[in-house]
């Protein structure tokens, strides 16, 4: 099985075997790489309405459509930037959002970014701490994970890993119908669960 094909499946089968997994990104200011210890999955066949790609495609979720082992990068709450690693084949929208992880490369540029993080299990625990942390930005949406100035080390086995619904979605999509977020368990790099007031 190649890296690329390991991927080829729903989000919710590939995101749990991502746990562990190390995604490098170098850029001017250096290197800094993370190993996955929390990701989420979201669908866009029509069955999951957390996904941004619930109700088909759009200018904006396109990526999520393409090629698995792309970033589908995208901008939350006018402020933060996300970023998911594109599971299934072409054409099938299918997304692991990472939510947290544990600086492993490039302490010092990932504190020099996230000057006001209380500690070192705090650089990249959530997303857009994740995002920030690896120097993501939107800009970066559509990139291929195998690729410079990306990689991605996917683990050599699977890990036990614990799973519940997903943080701060809304409606049905945030309910304990779609436990699709997973972690590793006694990981202090996993962001604590939030439930949407909406879900």
């Amino acid at each position: 099985m190649t890296d690329r094909s390991f991927l080829e499946a729903p989000a919710v089968e590939v995101a749990p075997r991502l746990l562990g997994a190390v995604i490098r990104h170098e850029s001017d200011d250096g290197v800094v790489a993370i190993r996955l210890t929390e990701l989420e999955a979201y669908l866009g066949d029509g069955t999951d309405p957390g996904s941004h790609a619930f109700r088909g495609m759009t200018k904006r979720n396109a990526t999520m459509f393409g090629e698995p082992g792309h970033l589908y990068a995208y901008f939350t709450y006018g402020m933060h930037t996300c970023g998911n690693i594109v599971c299934s084949p072409s054409g099938t929208a299918s997304g692991a959002l990472m939510r947290g992880g544990e600086v492993v490369e490039g302490h010092e540029l990932a504190r020099a970014r996230r000057s006001t993080s209380k500690n070192r299990h705090d650089l990249a625990r959530g997303p857009a701490r994740l995002a920030v942390a690896l120097g993501i930005r939107l800009a970066d949406n559509g990139s291929d994970l195998f690729a410079p100035p990306f990689s991605l080390e996917l683990p050599h086995a699977p890990f036990d890993y614990l799973s519940g619904p997903r943080t701060g979605v809304s409606g049905e999509g945030g309910t304990e119908k779609y436990p699709w977020r997973f972690w590793l368990p006694d990981e202090p790099s996993v962001s604590p669960y939030r439930r949407h007031p909406k879900a």
